[in-house]
């Protein structure tokens, strides 16, 4: 404490006998003309700004149309400090004012001392406290034919110092500065170095620059202040890297979560959304949504805002935050849907998928019993086709033939059946033994459509594809064309003739491209959506049977967007017809 006294003591000391001999000087030269040549000097250039602005005004037609807010610009450019300018009808009227900015609310100026005597002189002048501003200010005024221009500036010491000295005033000044210098000199040498320290440490950090936090500061007050601001610096830039570190890992626990999770300022802004939450708002509300803040639009959503309105007016406790909770179901799907208002009035929202899903028993057990009724069909009709030509054997060869064809085809069936199950098991039990490449989403599912295109004809169908020829994935190619194939194949045996079906990318994030793969057919019963991917699932019995499927080929698409970290859900449509909304990774 002694030596920061001292320190202070001796530059207070020094500073005060500067102050002094300078003012001694200065009154002692100047005190018999000090008035006379200020004030001639001040209305000199006083004058030139009037004139300045008068000139500014004639050019622009200011006075003419009145856009007086115009001035601003010349009176901003003026190098003056603390300068006002006015400008005053011959009625006395303000029409511009640089420091009222309602200038016409102000009195009438006519009476004004140095309006008054620039009217019958040169010009006119007056020292005076302002009735507008409560300053105290140097008016000058002067009469330009249809309007009085005045300048001010506050009357304070740089005024009364605002002179020009002769050459022998000014080597007295030299020299006096000369001593002056030579006494700073000697004390600002004692903490120029922390100055410079201080200074380098403020332009690194400003410009994001690494600083050397071993570097010492010159052992005074200010070296002191330099090495506190320094550690308070490295704690700061400690606990910005740990908020960042921590938030990094919330984003990315957020987007690892099943459910939906979106957070909300007071005034209803978004702050931070996960992937889930924008699918699950697509499930709910029916339409392709790609911004969260249609959260507020959707009406199944109407309790949770009736809910934030609701507490808008309450007082919340800490320790008791306020919550709701509530169920929607939606095309076979149900969700809880919570919010928590939290105490600055911002709040949460989280979406959950709340289907039950088929317990592990029953799923092996039902699938058993579909493998076996599935396998019995065409087993069963081998086995009769066969029989037939044995105990026949005087049958004419045509007959022979056209049932052999059956037993053939049905052996297909067979065939196409137990590929479908090993695809499935494959997925489910080696699925990390599927290479991964890029693929070019619109030459892959072109190449599919291609496949297609004698059934697409035959049923006059129309194939549209909204997705960008620079868009790609990073998958199994084998499985992302059995994912295109068996939807498209879906559409073209069940949507029915003169149908659309139409693939298009919807939205994109960092990690995924979300989809939508639909066709405006007959769609399915809602009471069927929830169990459209589960394994020789049929709407009516036949269905498969009859267009050939093998009742497996939504399962696989499911399965093989699950493998590749998406989601797939499907919803009818509004318009009618059926709509699968999945992600793939880039």
């Amino acid at each position: 404490m002694i030596v920061r006294n001292k320190f202070r003591n001796n530059l207070f000391i020094y500073y005060s006998a500067i102050f002094v001999l300078f003012t001694l000087l200065i009154l002692t030269y100047l005190y018999k003309r000090e008035k006379e040549f200020r004030i001639s000097t001040l209305n000199d250039e006083l004058e030139k700004i009037t004139k300045v602005v008068d000139n500014y005004i004639r050019v622009n037609s200011i006075y003419e149309n009145g856009n007086w807010i115009l001035s601003d610009s010349i009176v901003k450019l003026l190098p003056q400090d603390n300068l006002r300018v006015t400008v005053v009808s011959l009625s006395g009227e303000v029409l511009y004012d640089s420091s009222v900015h309602e200038w016409n609310t102000m009195e009438n100026h006519k009476n004004r001392p140095e309006i008054s005597e620039s009217l019958f002189s040169d010009f006119g002048t007056a020292i005076r406290r302002s009735g507008t501003t409560g300053a105290e200010y140097y008016y000058f005024s002067k009469y330009y034919k249809r309007y009085y221009i005045r300048a001010a500036v506050v009357y304070d010491i740089r005024i009364v110092n605002f002179l020009t000295a002769k050459k022998y005033f000014l080597i007295t000044i030299t020299i006096a500065f000369i001593v002056i210098w030579l006494v700073l000199l000697v004390v600002t040498n004692k903490f120029g170095m922390s100055i410079a320290k201080l200074k380098d440490f403020a332009v690194r950090v400003a410009n994001n620059e690494p600083f050397d936090s071993d570097s010492k500061f010159p052992k005074n007050e200010l070296g002191i202040i330099g090495e506190e601001i320094l550690e308070i610096y490295n704690k700061m830039l400690k606990t910005q890297n740990d908020l960042a570190n921590e938030k990094e890992k919330l984003f990315s626990h957020l987007n690892a979560l099943n459910e939906g999770i979106a957070f909300f300022s007071a005034d209803r802004a978004r702050i931070l959304t996960n992937n889930h939450f924008i699918q699950y708002m697509n499930m709910i509300s029916g339409e392709l949504t790609i911004s969260s803040a249609n959260f507020f639009k959707i009406y199944e959503f109407r309790p949770v805002i009736e809910f934030i309105e609701k507490q808008s007016q309450s007082e919340i406790k800490p320790s008791d935050l306020p919550k709701t909770e509530y169920q929607i179901g939606k095309n076979g799907k149900f969700f809880r849907v919570q919010c928590v208002v939290f105490n600055d009035r911002s709040f949460e929202v989280i979406l959950s998928d709340i289907t039950v899903a088929e317990k592990s028993r029953l799923i092996k057990q039902e699938m058993t019993s579909n493998i076996a009724h599935e396998l019995k069909t065409p087993v069963s009709s081998v086995k009769g086709y066969i029989e037939t030509i044995i105990n026949e054997p005087g049958m004419e060869p045509e007959k022979q033939k056209y049932f052999l064809e059956k037993a053939l085809a049905q052996t297909d069936n067979l065939t196409d059946l137990i590929n479908d199950l090993v695809v499935i098991n494959k997925i489910e039990e080696a699925g990390n033994s599927y290479t991964k490449e890029r693929i070019n989403v619109s030459q892959l599912f072109n190449e599919v459509k291609e496949n297609f295109s004698s059934a697409i004809k035959s049923h006059q169908m129309k194939v549209e594809l909204n997705v960008g020829n620079d868009t790609y994935i990073t998958c199994n190619r084998s499985l992302i064309t059995s994912v295109f194939q068996n939807l498209l194949e879906n559409s073209v045996n069940y949507a029915g003739n003169n149908t659309t079906v139409t693939l298009e990318l919807y939205t994109q994030d960092e990690k995924f491209c979300h989809f939508s793969f639909s066709d405006n057919g007959v769609g399915i019963p809602e009471e069927h959506l929830g169990r459209v991917f589960e394994r020789f699932y049929r709407i009516d019995s036949g269905r498969s049977r009859k267009n050939g499927g093998t009742g497996l080929g939504l399962a696989i698409v499911k399965n093989a967007v699950l493998l590749h970290k998406g989601d797939i859900q499907a919803r009818n449509r509004n318009g009618g017809g059926i709509e699968f909304l999945f992600s793939l990774p880039k």
